[in-house]
Order: structure tokens, then sequence, then C-alpha cells
């Protein structure tokens, strides 16, 4: 405890600094590994998605066929994910997403889409900015939900504008990833602890900025250690250790998946069938911003009824 506490310290030191301690934004012709909304966690009761699956749905959360130009895509909305289901089959039911582009695409990662702007894009456009004029609270349920292969989830702008990580209102990706090395399970979660109570971190620092303001106008250095030490302990006392299930260690090292990005990111789906069509979409040839060079089209999106 005394180690961990001392790691946390050093890590957050740059929080009272005044300094921002999230990734910077994707860069041009860079492809980094977190989805954007710009250019520029035990599981539910459903079997793992499978190149072949055609599992269906046990229980009441929604099934919707995401109708693409390479074929269709079964997925499965998590119920505890409410304002992100909800959102969706909202969406769904305007035709929001009827045209739009599959606009980002990364082999080994995942392929993104849910532009508006995409419907009507020219060849050279750069796209990834568009929404429906609103972002959505995040629901991040980690370690029940998290980012396996299959697994949908919702695309956001970066920590530094976004801290809340507030999910785009209609951009979404759906995971490829890799599978992972069973000797790295126990470091992935170190790595969501560490994520987990940094982000825990910050929201307390937000809600005593007034406190820290103070402190640092005055000058007092005492002061602001006294209280980076009692903002630490509370974070102790309130985030556990995150633990890997057998399920996720199974999921991540047979089927694959991006765990790096658990915990920062609202998983509030999974696909129950057509991951051969995600699959085909992931390979597609991509140029600048990982755009898809031949267009790559949701043509519609439909609730199972």
């Amino acid at each position: 405890m005394i180690k961990k506490t001392v790691i946390l310290a050093v890590l957050l030191l740059a929080v009272f600094a005044g300094a921002d301690a999230a990734k910077p934004a994707a860069r041009k012709n860079r492809k980094p590994k977190t989805p954007s909304k710009n250019v520029v966690v035990k599981s539910q009761a459903v079997k793992s998605p499978t190149k072949s699956s055609t599992v269906m749905s046990e229980s009441a959360n929604p099934v919707f066929d995401i109708k693409t130009s390479l074929g269709d895509i079964r997925v499965m909305l998590f119920e505890d994910t409410p304002k992100h289901r909800d959102n969706f089959r909202k969406l769904a039911n305007e035709g929001f997403y009827d045209g739009v582009l599959f606009h980002r695409v990364i082999k080994d990662f995942m392929v993104q889409t849910g532009d508006p702007k995409s419907r009507e894009a020219s060849k050279d456009e750069m796209l990834g900015g568009g929404d429906p004029g609103y972002t959505i609270e995040a629901e991040i349920n980690y370690p029940k939900h998290y980012h396996k292969y299959g697994a949908l989830a919702a695309a956001r702008t970066g920590d530094q504008v976004n801290p809340e990580r507030r999910s785009s209102g209609s951009q979404f990706y759906i995971v490829t990833g890799t599978k992972q090395d069973p000797s790295r399970m126990e470091m992935i979660a170190e790595r969501a602890t560490d994520e987990a109570r940094q982000s825990y971190f910050r929201n307390l620092v937000n809600e005593r900025q007034a406190d820290v303001q103070r402190l640092q106008q005055a000058g007092d250095k005492d002061g602001l250690e006294a209280l980076r030490q009692e903002l630490i302990k509370k974070t102790m006392d309130n985030v556990p250790t995150v633990t890997i299930s057998d399920k996720m260690k199974e999921d991540y090292t047979t089927l694959g998946g991006a765990p790096h990005l658990d915990g920062q990111y609202t998983v509030f789906g999974e696909v129950l069938s057509g991951m051969d069509v995600v699959e085909k979409i992931q390979n597609a040839q991509t140029g600048p911003a990982d755009r898809p060079v031949e267009d790559i089209r949701i043509i519609s999106v439909k609730e199972v009824k």
C-alpha cells in the first residue's frame, strides 16, 4: 500500500502543478491507439463473438442490425448503460446513421463511424468532427464491460478538453484489437487500477479547485501538500485494486481486444454476429487520417423486433 501510494503521489503531482496529464491529441498522419471524436467489466451472459458468431441475445437488452455496404453486423446494447442505449435507439429510429461512412479504420485496433458530415464528404475531406450537437454523460462500467474483441463503445474527445469523458452524441467504434499475452494480464490490471485512481483523484481535485487555487495564491506549499495527501488517502480508500476475471483473461488472450482503453471510454454493447464484416472493414486500404480509400457506408440501423 505504501509503495502504491508513493507511485500515485508522483503520478498525480502534475495535477497540483496545473499540468494536464491527458495524452496528447492525435496528430495528422499518425495512428494513435485511441478512438477520437475528431480527426486531429463480470461479462454479460452472452457468448463472446467469433468471426462466424450468430449468437442471439437471451436478455431484454435491445438488438440492432447495422446494414453496411460490406454486409450486416448485429449488435446488442447493454441495459446498464441506459443513456447510451436510449440515444442509439433514438438516432437509429430517426435514420441518423443512414448513409454515414466508417471514416476511421485502424487494423488490429478498431473501426469507427457515426460522423453525420461523412454522408456527402468528398474523397479528400477530413472527417471525425461531426455529431448531433450534444454529448452524453459517461457510463463507464469497468471491469464489467471492457474492450474485448467485438465490443461496441462510444468515441469522445480527449481528456485535455473533456475531463468528464463525455461521449460523442453519435460516433461509436467496434473493437478488433489483438490477442494479449497471458503474462501481461496482471500488468493490464495494474494499469487499470492506476487509471481508475488517477481519474478519481482528478475529480476530487476539481471539486476542491477553490482550495487548491487559494493555497497556490498564498504560496502555501505545506498546505498544498497536506491537501494532496488528504486526497490521495481518500482515493486509495475508495478505489479498490482492479482484478481481472477469468472471463476477461480468456477473452483478451483467445479473442483479443484493446485493454489499454479500459476504464476510459464507455462500452455500451457488443457484436452478436457479423464480425467477419468488421474484419473486412478493418482490412480496407486507408489513406490520410485512417479513412478508407473506398467509401464503406452504413446503409441502415434497425432494431430487431
